[in-house]
């Protein structure tokens, strides 16, 4: 079991991290055996159900992931990066994809990745840019 390449999908509530199951759907072909999770954190008190799109965007995703093979989790937790790094750690995961998102640069998203990198530094990290 040790030789698994488990790889997890981190997305948000937009419809665009589609590419990113598709990324990880493709790249669990060439790894025998893996299993595919796609990941969500919400916030403790986040209310999705009560936004439309985000409702809606969270049950595509769900769907995608289905046809893709994969389990999807969504996790309540105020600690993103602690709850995302355990869930790395308990399934085995060896392969992290996380999705750019347009002000990547000077926003949480590239905190995170960096403190996820930094955290798990013996997994591979792809980090997909936007578009």
């Amino acid at each position: 079991m040790a030789n698994e390449r488990n790889i997890m999908i981190c997305v948000t509530r937009q419809k665009a991290c589609e590419r990113l199951i598709k990324m990880g759907k493709q790249m669990v072909k060439s790894h025998a055996g893996a299993k595919l999770y796609v990941v969500h954190v919400a916030k403790n008190g986040e209310n999705f159900l009560g936004n439309p799109d985000e409702g809606e965007a969270l049950d595509y995703l769900f769907q995608v992931s289905k046809e893709a093979g994969a389990e999807m989790t969504v996790l309540r937790s105020n600690h993103v990066v602690d709850t995302l790094v355990d869930f790395a750690k308990r399934n085995n995961v060896s392969i992290v994809v996380m999705g750019e998102s347009p002000g990547y640069r000077d926003n949480d998203d590239r905190n995170i990745i960096q403190e996820m990198e930094r955290r798990l530094p013996d997994l591979e990290f792809k980090v997909v840019p936007q578009g």
